[in-house]
């Protein structure tokens, strides 16, 4: 136990080893919770938590074959295919989530990587969100150097690109672009001096291996992802993982923690899966170290709690929104 607590306390590294971060997630749970606990309220107030929403501007006919989307033109879901959203709604929807307390605005087209032409509306987006007092985050999938470049003269804040999971377990999962492509994407988003919003989706069949090494690659980067959202499967119809089998909540509650410890500078991101967490177990998330949710019944296409829900939740725990 001493020799775990002396490795917590170098809080901030990049040079996480596995053997390191598979002892973090068998650390009785009590203790697991009280070392993240610990370094959450050195970095944070434990009673804030930062509040985002996400809009799908773009959905459906995504030409890649990510096993857990339903966005993806591979696989029949019964998505309604809609193309780019005018700029007058975008703003209209970014209103309502400032007026619901957000204070980020993020918003995701299906795109395996935009062209050039894609990003000029896009940018009008992200100009009249900042207008409105609004962070600004997108994801548009794989993009180049110069297409960065452009994002931050337009003021992009966040940029988002999740790895999903380990290096071994991804082709299992996604066949249709790499994991070096994911970094590179990375790279060029930290490169063009824009937040990196980064992390992955658990219970897709992956071992407690793969998510020990998921955790690896977002701790060792070169610098932390300053927004680490961690996804649970939502499992849709008509895609590869829909028959994934449940995923265990305590170890849920674990990934918080380690991420919490490996990146305690970082905003981890209770995102996709909140429609199937109890009040208790998002407690214990918030626990464990996470500090940020999504808003809104929608995250893209999926179902999320509503901000009624959430405001009464925070408001049980003496949680402030920011």
């Amino acid at each position: 136990m001493t020799q775990t607590a002396t490795a917590i306390d170098n809080n901030l590294r990049h040079d996480w080893q596995v053997e390191e971060i598979d002892g973090l997630f068998n650390l009785p749970f009590n203790d697991l919770l009280f070392h993240a606990q610990q370094l959450h309220r050195h970095y944070f107030d434990p009673n804030q938590v930062q509040v985002s929403t996400l809009l799908s501007i773009k959905t459906g006919k995504c030409p890649e074959d990510c096993g857990y989307c339903p966005q993806s033109i591979r696989y029949d879901t019964g998505l309604e295919v809609e193309p780019l959203m005018p700029l007058d709604e975008v703003i209209e929807s970014a209103r309502a989530a400032r007026a619901n307390g957000s204070s980020r605005f993020c918003m995701g087209a299906a795109w395996r990587s935009p062209k050039d032409r894609d990003l000029d509306p896009v940018i009008e987006m992200v100009k009249a969100v900042k207008d409105l007092g609004l962070e600004t985050c997108l994801t548009l999938g794989m993009l180049t150097e110069s297409q960065t470049r452009r994002l931050k003269e337009a003021g992009l804040d966040y940029y988002n690109h999740n790895l999903d999971t380990s290096p071994e377990y991804y082709g299992e999962v996604i066949t249709t672009r790499t994991y070096q492509d994911r970094l590179d994407t990375l790279e060029h988003v930290r490169n063009a001096g824009m937040h990196v919003c980064c992390g992955g989706i658990l219970g897709m069949g992956e071992s407690r291996y793969d998510r020990v090494r998921l955790m690896q690659q977002l701790a060792n980067q070169p610098q932390h992802p300053e927004s680490v959202p961690i996804n649970m499967l939502v499992r849709v119809e008509g895609t590869p993982l829909q028959e994934a089998e449940d995923f265990d909540h305590i170890e849920f509650i674990r990934s918080i923690a380690v991420a919490r410890i490996l990146m305690p500078q970082s905003y981890v991101r209770l995102s996709a899966g909140r429609e199937e967490m109890s009040d208790e177990m998002q407690a214990l998330c918030f626990l464990a170290g996470a500090n940020s949710v999504f808003y809104g019944e929608k995250l893209l296409t999926t179902p999320n709690p509503g901000a009624d829900h959430d405001s009464q939740l925070f408001d049980k725990l003496g949680i402030r929104a920011i």
